[in-house]
């Protein structure tokens, strides 16, 4: 069973960085496509940015040149870099896995970030 866990919120001000990590059970990692998404108060969730196999990354707009996704495969694991935080980025942050064909699709519970102006 694929299991994700993430970790790494919290509250900090404007201008700050955090660190989220998603931590993958299983032998899957390596072949999945990972991603974040987030939700904000009241609004849609949306992508933030993804990872392919390959390490190909994209990024939605509003995080282009402040965030960065990376994964280690030895560790099972995906990080989401955050910098430059601002107080539009307040949402609970997801983690997401792509595997198989026809993709099969997996959410971790999510983690609060909360900026403060």
């Amino acid at each position: 069973q694929v299991q994700l866990v993430e970790s790494g919120g919290g509250l900090v001000q404007a201008g700050g960085s955090l660190r989220l990590s998603c931590g993958a059970s299983g032998r899957f990692f390596s072949f999945a496509v990972m991603a974040w998404y987030r939700q904000p108060p009241g609004k849609q969730r949306e992508l933030v940015a993804a990872i392919t196999i390959a390490g190909s990354t994209n990024y939605a707009d509003s995080v282009k040149g402040r965030f960065t996704i990376s994964r280690d495969n030895a560790k099972n694991t995906v990080y989401l870099q955050m910098n430059g935080l601002k107080p539009e980025d307040t949402a609970v942050y997801y983690c997401n896995a792509l595997l198989g064909l026809p993709p099969s699709e997996y959410w971790g519970q999510g983690t609060q970030v909360t900026v403060s102006s």
